[in-house]
């Protein structure tokens, strides 16, 4: 590509293609190196910020400049290389945990000055957030960066790619550099021990927006963000198979879950969050990314996790079994449904899973706007309600699970589409 100012302006960015095309790897997650030595050399007008840490540029004298980066244990596709006409912004954040991380992003230079700085001043509340909800920044050592691609986005370690044009849309944070940066804690410091596993990685991390948009503005902008999730929903594949998978038959969806990985994945996160509470939900999530409920700056390493893993963190931290919970949502395409009946001064209600499988969700039940909780043990429950009451099941949107009116949205849409 060309820079707005004429010069060449050039990224990469391989997670479908394999990190094979242009550097000598094992071209699998599993195949992370202990460290990756970067030497990248580029016209002298012209800036290559990479992965890691930054140990100086050479100038040849001759019109060519060889910049220099070491990272720590990357994520195999997570190596990027990045050339242009850019400009450094950088400081610093005093972590919640003691240490000092260094922020930089690079940007054009023809790029808006205001623009370039509300960015830029993203990145500090970013960094709380992640580290109040998940845990240390994974890679304090090296650095938070994030540079101005061509293309849209990618999580490349410490040098998160960003391409969304500082656009605004009402959320209160730019959405795809949260997003990105998310999968500095799952994909990068957890990566998944098989493709299959994906969801750990875009459905964890896309749950991370709706989380942060609560944690800046309140409970409805939370809300707004998880209808439009649900909205979006395919449910034509299980998120999670149980056999070996390759990239393409995940995020290809006419083959495996496409995009629900994403936000089907961060619906059953929210489910599973209010299931089993804040408290324990936080626990399983930090356990699970750093393999250890206390993470220090320095008493952890990059691990791999699968759907499994998570399970076995969620019954160790609640002393239950969800197997059922996990069962129900990731390996089952369709959604749970709720069957309700209404008779006698009383409302029966009974779970459907993909399966066949019980499904004991406990359900709230709004009756003339007092909430009940109905336990559904063995999938079934009920409740007594007078004959003239007004019923809301689930007030608070906490379960997913089928419903009609998105059920007749998807539907209405898809007859709206050309022929």
């Amino acid at each position: 590509s060309t820079a707005p100012s004429g010069e060449p302006w050039i990224a990469t960015a391989v997670q479908g293609e394999g990190c094979d095309i242009f550097w000598p790897c094992i071209d699998s997650p599993h195949g992370e190196p202990g460290r990756v030595d970067l030497h990248i050399t580029v016209p002298s007008d012209l800036s290559a910020p990479s992965n890691g840490r930054f140990l100086g540029k050479v100038d040849h004298g001759d019109g060519w400049t060889t910049w220099n980066w070491t990272a720590k244990s990357p994520n195999t596709y997570a190596i990027a290389l990045n050339v242009g006409p850019y400009e450094e912004i950088a400081g610093e954040y005093r972590s919640r945990f003691g240490n000092t991380i260094p922020m930089a992003y690079w940007h054009l230079k023809s790029d808006t000055p205001e623009q370039v700085q509300a960015l830029f001043a993203q990145f500090p509340k970013m960094l709380d957030f992640f580290e109040a909800t998940v845990g240390p920044y994974p890679f304090g050592d090296e650095k938070m960066g994030v540079v101005e691609t061509p293309h849209l986005g990618m999580e490349h370690q410490t040098i998160n790619a960003y391409g969304n044009g500082y656009k605004i849309d009402g959320r209160g944070y730019d959405w795809l550099l949260q997003h990105e940066f998310a999968h500095e804690w799952f994909g990068n410091q957890l990566t998944n021990q098989n493709a299959d596993d994906m969801w750990l990685h875009e459905g964890l991390g896309s749950y991370m927006q709706p989380l942060y948009a609560r944690w800046l503005l309140g409970d409805r902008y939370m809300q707004r963000e998880l209808a439009n999730q649900r909205e979006g929903l395919i449910n034509k594949y299980p998120v999670v198979s149980g056999t070996p998978k390759t990239e393409d038959e995940v995020y290809k969806g006419d083959v495996g879950p496409g995009n629900d990985i994403y936000s089907k994945g961060s619906l059953i996160s929210h489910s599973l969050r209010m299931l089993i509470g804040d408290a324990a939900f936080h626990e399983a999530i930090t356990r699970l990314v750093y393999g250890r409920p206390d993470p220090r700056p320095g008493n952890f390493a990059p691990l791999y996790r699968s759907t499994g893993d998570f399970l076995e963190i969620v019954n160790a931290v609640t002393g239950q079994d969800y197997g059922w919970f996990f069962r129900g949502y990731l390996y089952n395409a369709a959604l749970p449904v709720l069957m309700q009946t209404r008779e006698g001064g009383v409302l029966r209600l009974e779970w459907a899973t993909g399966d066949g499988g019980v499904f004991p969700m406990p359900l709230e039940v709004e009756i003339d706007g007092a909430v009940q909780v109905v336990a559904m043990t063995g999938g079934r429950g009920q409740v007594a309600v007078p004959g003239d009451a007004h019923v809301l099941i689930d007030p608070q949107n906490k379960v997913l699970r089928q419903m009609d009116v998105i059920d007749e949205l998807q539907a209405y849409k898809a007859a709206q589409k050309p022929k």
